[in-house]
């Protein structure tokens, strides 16, 4: 198979491209390097299965020849955290809805099967626990900028399921529900890489809101064998499915977990999400999936439980460590320097 991964120098990108690769896959990856890096795929590029180039969705030409050399397209570009999502709400939403329409549209053309990347950020403020895919949608009010990530995101369904109806186009749409691991930066506000850079650090662990909002955290390697098998399987064509675990833990108590995985002396504090983000800023307490619908389609059920999870992001900040010391690098490069190495080595 021959797949493009928009996004693909990006956290789940590089994974899924790893897995894809390894099965014997050919790996065409399309990143502007807004918030990818080259380090992501640099352990890639000796692979003859994989191919980069480094652009933006905006080069309709360029997007529409990737399309076209591939049987299936890995739409996982969009504005990722949720501190960029607060400092630039009009990035995101022409991220995320201008970014889709060009693929979708592309994939039209040769109706090449599209898997777009959703988040459970869509179900909003709703209290149905736990989320089902035909759950209503609550999202908060248009003056409050948290929820125009949700929006867009669900725009970008509306997009995709509209293409599948209208025009025969083959979707899947995947709700991604806090997806965690190796390679995931803390640079956009992701809790968990924070929390593990500052154990490391003895510094405090920093807690935004009371702590006792919950979320279940799945391994990306669990995140990209749902998607590989979704995909694969055909019986997901025309739906919506959530992708994530469905063990649920407070934020206060993954401080915690990471205070004891990495024998820390960091103290936990807090701090309000007024101060964090932006007045007024409104978060969900719990988020919560269902995962039936996954298990049927594929019969394959994310289990990594939590305490691996956070070993492996901890041996991976240990590593980044050891590197950063040996070549007298700081730990995370600005994203302008990133870009300045794609574009050489391209």
């Amino acid at each position: 198979m021959r797949a493009l991964i928009t996004g693909g120098a990006g956290f789940i990108g590089s994974h899924l491209a790893e897995a894809l690769i390894a099965r014997g896959d050919d790996v065409f990856i399309l990143d502007d390097l807004s918030t990818g890096s080259v380090e992501n795929i640099r352990h890639l590029k000796s692979s003859e299965k994989f191919h980069y180039t480094f652009d933006s969705l905006q080069n309709r030409h360029l997007l529409a020849e990737m399309v076209d050399e591939s049987d299936v397209v890995f739409h996982l570009a969009a504005a990722v955290g949720v501190r960029l999502i607060v400092e630039s709400p009009v990035r995101t939403i022409e991220t995320n809805v201008n970014g889709t329409q060009l693929v979708l549209d592309a994939a039209n053309k040769k109706k090449k099967l599209v898997l777009v990347a959703s988040t459970s950020e869509v179900y909003g403020k709703s209290k149905e626990v736990p989320f089902r895919e035909d759950s209503d949608l609550v999202l908060g009010p248009t003056t409050k900028g948290r929820w125009s990530y949700a929006a867009s995101k669900a725009l970008d369904e509306f997009l995709a399921l509209s293409y599948w109806k209208e025009k025969q186009l083959p979707v899947v749409v995947v709700r991604f529900f806090n997806t965690v691991g190796p390679r995931q930066t803390g640079r956009y506000g992701m809790v968990l890489p924070n929390f593990v850079s500052q154990a490391l650090e003895n510094a405090p662990i920093t807690i935004f809101g009371t702590g006792q909002q919950s979320r279940c955290f799945c391994d990306v390697q669990d995140s990209v064998q749902s998607i590989m098998r979704l995909v694969d399987s055909g019986k997901a064509v025309g739906e919506v499915v959530n992708v994530g675990t469905d063990e649920e833990v407070t934020i206060e108590d993954l401080a915690h977990v990471v205070k004891q995985r990495t024998r820390s002396s960091s103290p936990v504090t807090h701090t309000p999400y007024d101060e964090a983000y932006e007045p007024g800023f409104e978060d969900m307490l719990r988020r919560v999936p269902s995962l039936e619908k996954l298990e049927r389609i594929t019969g394959f059920r994310p289990r990594t439980p939590l305490n691996a999870i956070v070993d492996r992001v901890v041996a991976h900040f240990r590593e980044k460590e050891k590197l950063a010391a040996s070549n007298g690098d700081s730990l995370e490069e600005p994203v302008a320097a990133v870009q300045t190495r794609a574009q050489e080595a391209s």
